[in-house]
């Protein structure tokens, strides 16, 4: 595959801290706004501009993205935000709970998307990705790293360890107490030897952010065709901002599922449909069901959590034998009636380590929560290389990569001056 050095703005190391932010996604409208009014100098102010607006003010109109225009050039004005103009790898080390997770932020082809070197396994959804396609033509910059995970390379394993003996260029521990690491890459022989390590790499995985990476590609697509180049030009639209990491080292959550009701079955008809449908179902627990490998799934519902368990052997196919796929084909869509999880207003999800008290307050009297035991790695591999799509929110990755470090101008408009 092939990924390049980068130049881009970044902060300067002693603000670091303050700008990062967790990625755009993963806030609701009110929890960003009130994230940015205790950290106002923070990126997510220009990732989630509508925060500087009042709640009743149209989060998609054109004074939205042009405030994220102007926040950029604020910040690059202050000097907040630093223009490195050396092409250069950054190495992006996250560490949290005991584990450590490093990648290589790098400028991936267009190209290598577009023919499925770089792999998907999820729908993106069109609204969703026009508001990042407006936020990335306002600004004129790819802003939110692509995660890609790649099967480990021990060669390449090595390479990013000598690159870990220099000084840091940021050091910090995050709110969430994730110590956020990044070295800077820019000896030539230092980038010679990841960009052929990397040309060796046969393809990379979305581990997070389709529609980040869709909604850059669509940017960068029409960018080339306005320019009329050919692709592979060298331009900077012709890449997207990645970093990327060996899969051995990420860590996947469970993302669980929650309905709004039981679809008016009493808890005696419920119990009796799921048995119905393959799978067993437990007497009622005295706490909560976590389950412990796959085809298992905790049920909370009518005040009581039950193991619910895959009877016989799971499908062959690799997409059909995910757990998510098991419980959505045979309990949320035929008896529960979520027919559409991606459109659905009755179904929502709890991804990352929030834990059973929370899916019990969530389910409250009237619904039904699931807990499910965590998608690997090496079956989000299998399902994309069979080009094959898992069901949405099959996965939840943490720690969750920072936005802000690292901001990609793509675009030949006058830059702001610094």
């Amino acid at each position: 595959m092939h990924a390049e050095p980068i130049t881009c703005y970044r902060p300067r190391p002693e603000a670091a801290a303050e700008f990062a932010a967790l990625p755009y996604d993963v806030f609701d409208r009110a929890s960003a706004a009130a994230y940015v009014r205790e950290h106002p100098r923070s990126f997510l102010a220009i990732d989630r501009p509508e925060t500087a607006f009042p709640q009743d003010h149209d989060p998609y109109a054109a004074d939205v993205y042009a405030k994220a225009r102007e926040l950029l050039a604020a910040r690059v004005a202050d000097g907040t935000l630093l223009r490195d103009d050396t092409p250069c790898y950054y190495l992006y080390r996250l560490a949290q709970d005991g584990r450590e997770q490093t990648g290589v932020v790098a400028a991936c082809a267009l190209k290598d998307y577009a023919d499925g070197t770089i792999r998907r396994h999820e729908l993106t959804r069109r609204d969703k990705e026009d508001d990042r396609v407006r936020h990335i033509e306002a600004t004129g910059c790819q802003t939110g790293p692509i995660f890609l995970a790649y099967r480990d390379s021990p060669v390449m394993e090595t390479l990013v360890g000598a690159a870990m003996t220099a000084e840091p260029l940021y050091d910090f521990t995050d709110e969430d107490g994730c110590r956020q690491t990044v070295w800077r890459v820019a000896r030539p022989a230092a980038v010679e030897s990841f960009r052929a390590l990397f040309s060796f790499v046969p393809r990379a995985y979305i581990a997070d952010g389709h529609h980040r990476a869709a909604s850059a590609a669509r940017v960068c697509e029409r960018m080339r065709a306005e320019a009329g180049e050919a692709e592979g030009a060298g331009a900077p639209y012709d890449s997207l901002l990645c970093v990327l990491f060996p899969a051995s080292q990420l860590t996947v959550l469970a993302y669980n599922r929650v309905v709004a009701d039981t679809a008016g079955l009493s808890e005696e008809e419920l119990v009796a449909r799921i048995e119905g449908a393959g799978l067993s179902v437990g007497p009622r627990a005295e706490g909560p069901v976590e389950p412990a490998r796959r085809g298992t799934f905790g049920m909370y519902a009518f005040g009581a959590w039950r193991e619910l368990a895959l009877a016989g052997e799971p499908p062959a196919d690799p997409v059909d034998a995910l757990d998510v796929s098991l419980l959505q084909d045979r309990v949320l869509g035929p008896i529960l009636g979520i027919e559409d999880p991606r459109t659905d207003p009755r179904i929502s999800f709890v991804g990352g380590a929030a834990g059973a008290r929370e899916l019990e307050r969530r389910a409250g009297t009237e619904g039904v929560s699931f807990s499910l035991f965590p998608t690997s790695v090496g079956e989000l591999m299998d399902v994309a290389d069979a080009g094959r799509l898992m069901p949405p929110k099959s996965t939840w990755f943490e720690p969750k990569l920072r936005s802000g470090l690292f901001i990609r101008r793509i675009d030949r408009r006058p830059r702001a001056s610094r």
